[in-house]
Formats: structure tokens, sequence, C-alpha cells
């Protein structure tokens, strides 16, 4: 997509946004920040929790295919079986999204935020969450890290940091860091 194409989409969404928020009491606003945010009928904004696992599979909500734990998957070196499981943990959860929403399920375990990846560097045991990273290698953590991102978000293949700002808001740069 072109950059200034997605800036006017952007600009769109960002309009509509504080146009939204403008509606809002200071009460709707402040239930908006919390993990389990209600709808809001009288704008048409639907509940949302922010709650989802994905970091080996979609967890909790119902049948999921099960990847190994991530440190597991680190041990195999294979950058692109990352993101080959990434992407399908996305389409997954897109598709557990999809039907959830049919039925006016919002609850926790049902979004489409996953907690995913855990790119925290492993150096102490008594956190007791190691299982959960790629290990105590930076560099293979940020490997691992950045391909589960790109197959996560359907970039699979877009490795230019240029062209992930691009798809990002102007100001947002949120994927600027690879």
């Amino acid at each position: 997509m072109d950059i200034s194409i997605n800036a006017v989409l952007c600009n769109e969404l960002r309009e509509k946004a504080e146009k939204l928020v403008n509606q809002m009491t200071p009460e709707e606003m402040v239930y908006q920040t919390v993990h389990s945010a209600p709808s809001i009928e009288r704008l048409g904004i639907k509940g949302y929790d922010w709650w989802n696992e994905g970091l080996h599979g979609v967890a909790r909500a119902g049948v999921a295919t099960v990847f190994p734990q991530a440190i597991g998957m680190a041990a195999t070196f294979d950058e692109e079986l990352l993101e080959k499981v990434a992407d399908a943990v996305s389409t997954e959860a897109r598709a557990k999204y999809n039907m959830q929403q049919k039925f006016h399920d919002y609850g926790r375990y049902k979004g489409l935020t996953l907690w995913a990846p855990n790119i925290n560097i492993f150096r102490d045991p008594r956190w007791g969450r190691g299982h959960e990273t790629y290990g105590e290698d930076p560099y293979l953590t940020s490997r691992l890290g950045a391909r589960y991102v790109e197959g996560d978000s359907g970039l699979s293949g877009e490795t230019s940091t240029s062209r992930w700002q691009g798809d990002s808001c102007p100001g947002f740069r949120r994927m600027s860091f690879i």
C-alpha cells in the first residue's frame, strides 16, 4: 500500500476516534483503558477484552492448535518455523474472533490482541516463567521475536523496516524497532 494512501486512511481513522472520544463521558473514557473494556451502546462501541494468549497457540478459547512453548521453539534455531507458527496462530485467532463476534461474545480470550511474543531475556530462574521466553541469547531472541511478529501481523516476507513503518500510521511507528 502506498504510504500516502495509508496516511489518508490514518487521518480518517484518527478523526473518527477523536469524534467518538469527544462524545464519551469521563467515566466511559476511563473504562476503555482497562483490559475488559465495556461496550458503549449509545455510541455503537462493542465491548472488548484485551487479554488473549497467543504465545504457543490461541489458548483458553476452546479447541485450538497447540505449539511447543517458546523455549522449545527457540531450541530449533529456526526463524522460518517461528514465522509459520505465528501465521497459524494469528489466522486461528482471527477465525475464533469472527466466530465469537457472531455470538456477541466479547469476553476474555476472544479478542485479537495476543500476548506474544515474549521477548524478555531469561536471566534469572527465580522469575519462574523462563519457558515463555526464547532463552538468554539476545541475538536469537531478537531474530525469533522479529519473525514471530512478521508472521503474526501478516507481513511475512516484508522484512524492510521502511515497509513496516509505511504500514503504520505516521507518528505511531509501532513496529519501527525491527
